[in-house]
């Protein structure tokens, strides 16, 4: 499948969107549906164009030399992503915070890096991870942290149907090893 141009892709996401929505009992040719197949393909291009991203590159494209050895903090980053299990979006807010080893990246980068992620199909603790391991292996700080705060749109319109029900997940490496160290991080993005 990797063979496949852009454009065969999406026609090959068109045709089994079309039969899905036969599969569900729908007029493919009633009017709202016509170009749904099309739309859909289109949108689950983007839902999951972090593929075809490197998060590392991003983060080592604007890495700089720099003194700083106190936590840097880019907190409250919205973060949309689809559940593998249902390919139903979850939606929340990433919480990164890293201490700098000589070595800083533009803050944007930061965000870029939960963007490229969290458009693939994933599950939060790996998400979770993926993000506070990239930022370990690109810029080497002294320790990373990762929060994530997310409702699981699976929970709220299927199964349990808990529409209020909030998952948090973290990670840490280095420095963020020691309790004093993550509870200053914590306390920080802490929504007063």
């Amino acid at each position: 499948m990797k063979d496949l141009s852009p454009e065969e892709r999406q026609e090959k996401l068109m045709y089994h969107y079309k039969e899905i929505l036969e599969l569900l009992g729908e007029d493919i040719h009633r009017e709202g549906l016509i170009k749904t197949p099309l739309r859909v393909a289109k949108a689950m291009k983007t839902l999951t164009r972090g593929y075809e991203m490197d998060p590392k590159a991003v983060l080592l494209s604007a890495k700089f030399k720099e003194d700083y050895n106190q936590m840097v903090i880019v907190k409250d980053i919205d973060v949309y992503s689809l559940c593998e299990h249902h390919m139903i979006p979850f939606y929340g807010k990433v919480h990164v915070a890293y201490i700098p080893n000589g070595y800083i990246t533009g803050l944007s980068k930061i965000a870029r890096v939960v963007d490229i992620f969290s458009h693939r199909l994933q599950v939060q603790e790996r998400l979770t991870m993926q993000i506070k391991d990239c930022i370990q292996e690109a810029l080497n700080p002294l320790g990373v942290m990762v929060v994530v705060e997310a409702q699981h749109m699976c929970m709220q319109m299927r199964g349990v149907e808990k529409q209020n029900a909030t998952t948090t997940t973290s990670d840490f490496s280095g420095a963020f090893k020691q309790a004093k160290t993550r509870e200053e991080f914590l306390n920080l993005i802490a929504h007063n």
